[in-house]
């Protein structure tokens, strides 16, 4: 799991913990299998309900993303890649990297380098470049919408636990020792469903973004090594003008 996702639910969880600590409340309670039960699996089910069946192949990547680490490798590396092409290019022409492609393990650089060795117009390569950015950010909302959804739905399905539970209270008036306990019960449900949303279901999807955010804007970054190693360009241009897509603070936090 992500560090600072791991971090950011615990942190939550231990404030809510701590908070039922000092109002005298019995954090134990939490652990109540009918409420994890309902929220979880009756939550997942709505946000599926709005899925298509193709898109069930597609979740388990979808939670993958939202909780493992980002696969974005440094900036720097990637500039430092390109720049090293430009320098082969420059010197050998755009033929003499055919071997340099088969050692690359980015996908999208890889088919990238390949189309301009292939000669692919300039306008067509960076069109076709950008038109994948565009599906992939496409295919992440998908992913962060249905994370968003949950997050939407857990809430409800928490009160309608909520009130399944205070009919059971209704129907057992005749016995005033158990309806403590089992108004507690009930509550429990809205609880589990309100802390699941804000929590877990609706940071995850803002990490689906934030990540997507990321693999994007370094797909960029590469489609504008290519075009300029397709140019010609000359490799300290190459990296001065890559350079200057980082952010400032990624540009010092790697430097550092």
């Amino acid at each position: 799991m992500d560090p600072a996702t791991l971090i950011g639910f615990v942190v939550s969880l231990v404030a809510l913990i701590v908070f039922m600590i000092l109002e005298g409340a019995d954090p134990t309670s939490l652990i109540f299998l009918p409420a994890i039960i309902l929220v979880v699996v009756a939550t997942f089910g709505a946000a599926l309900a709005s899925q298509t069946m193709s898109d069930l192949k597609k979740m388990p990547g979808w939670f993958k993303m939202a909780v493992l680490p980002a696969k974005v490798p440094p900036a720097t590396e990637q500039i430092q890649t390109l720049v090293s092409l430009a320098e082969k290019a420059r010197k050998e022409g755009l033929l003499a990297l055919e071997a340099e492609v088969k050692a690359i393990e980015d996908p999208f650089l890889k088919r990238g380098l390949q189309m301009s060795i292939d000669g692919t117009d300039p306008e067509d390569l960076r069109g076709i470049l950008e038109g994948e950015i565009s599906a992939k950010k496409a295919e992440d909302k998908v992913a962060a919408k249905f994370m968003n959804n949950m997050g939407g739905y857990a809430p409800t399905i928490g009160i309608l636990g909520c009130i399944v539970g205070l009919m059971n209270v209704m129907g057992n008036l005749q016995n005033p020792e158990t309806l403590g306990p089992m108004v507690s019960a009930a509550f429990i449900a809205t609880l589990w469903g309100v802390m699941a949303a804000n929590f877990w279901f609706l940071p995850m999807g803002a990490k689906i973004l934030r990540v997507s955010a990321l693999q994007a804007a370094q797909m960029e970054l590469l489609v504008e090594g290519i075009a300029e190693i397709q140019a010609g360009t000359s490799p300290r241009t190459v990296r001065q003008k890559l350079t200057s897509l980082v952010p400032p603070g990624e540009q010092q936090r790697e430097a550092a």
